[in-house]
């Protein structure tokens, strides 16, 4: 996420707002409730500054105070800016009927994600009625770099475009299985390419095996990717490329059919 403390050249650009948006994002699964002075820590800004802001986010009900400890949260109305993105997004819209579909044919966890910045974000889910030993919410982030997702989306873009934005990931290594090398990074794109559809397998999660295909617009540009999440103690790699593989491709493709708007 870009820090909206750096402002923007443009004169309609309103840094008092960028900077209030900084301090709702400031919470997070770590920090689910601060006090002023790890509030204004996190959000990268002054005591005073951070105070301003906390008060008029808990007056229009974005924050709650505690009045009694002083600890600061996120109020229900903070879900509102989310929820009108998940009832309005085309994508969504056109997804969910398919993305449900594949979850009652295999049965496993079917995720939506769309491309933002170095992750992608999901936006759809629809899980698996099994066993499932991680929890993928909507609005969860991951690296573009070492998810199925993410290698989808990026092997339908421009080659420059792609190794630009696998140069600029961090590119930590997860688990043991995380591959953080360029070159094989890039071979993998290939490979997705190639196949239609992108694989990795506990890079990001331990014994977490992830199938992903990109949706494409009527143009040709990648616009989100279907992805299926099959443990390793019920899938193989080999399995869930075979198996798998074809499902998401076609869901992928069905998805692209119902003339998605383009962006």
């Amino acid at each position: 996420m870009n820090d909206p403390t750096q402002g923007d050249e443009s004169r309609l650009y309103i840094n008092s707002l960028a900077r209030g948006l900084q301090l709702l994002t400031a919470f997070s699964e770590d920090r689910p409730s601060m006090k002023l002075g790890d509030l204004a820590e996190a959000a990268g800004m002054t005591k005073s500054a951070a105070q301003r802001f906390a008060y008029t986010l808990v007056a229009l009900g974005y924050l709650h105070k505690n009045e009694t400890t002083k600890v600061y949260s996120l109020a229900p109305r903070s879900l509102d800016v989310g929820l009108r993105y998940l009832q309005t997004s085309t994508l969504v819209k056109s997804a969910n009927p398919y993305v449900h579909a594949l979850n009652r044919a295999c049965k496993e966890t079917c995720i939506v994600a769309e491309l933002d910045g170095c992750d992608v974000v999901y936006i759809a889910r629809f899980p698996t009625h099994r066993e499932m030993f991680v929890n993928m919410p909507i609005g969860m982030r991951l690296p573009v770099y070492c998810t199925a997702t993410g290698r989808a989306l990026l092997s339908r873009l421009p080659d420059v475009t792609a190794a630009s934005l696998l140069e600029a990931c961090e590119r930590v290594p997860y688990t043991s299985e995380t591959v953080t090398d360029l070159g094989r990074l890039n071979a993998l794109l290939v490979e997705a390419r190639e196949r239609g559809f992108a694989w990795a397998n506990g890079e990001y999660y331990n014994g977490d095996i992830n199938i992903a295909a990109a949706i494409l617009a009527p143009n040709g540009k990648p616009v989100g990717a279907v992805n299926v999440s099959a443990p390793s103690t019920r899938w193989t790699l080999a399995s869930a490329m075979a198996e798998l593989g074809p499902q998401v491709v076609e869901t992928a493709r069905a998805i692209g059919g119902t003339n998605l708007a383009l962006r």
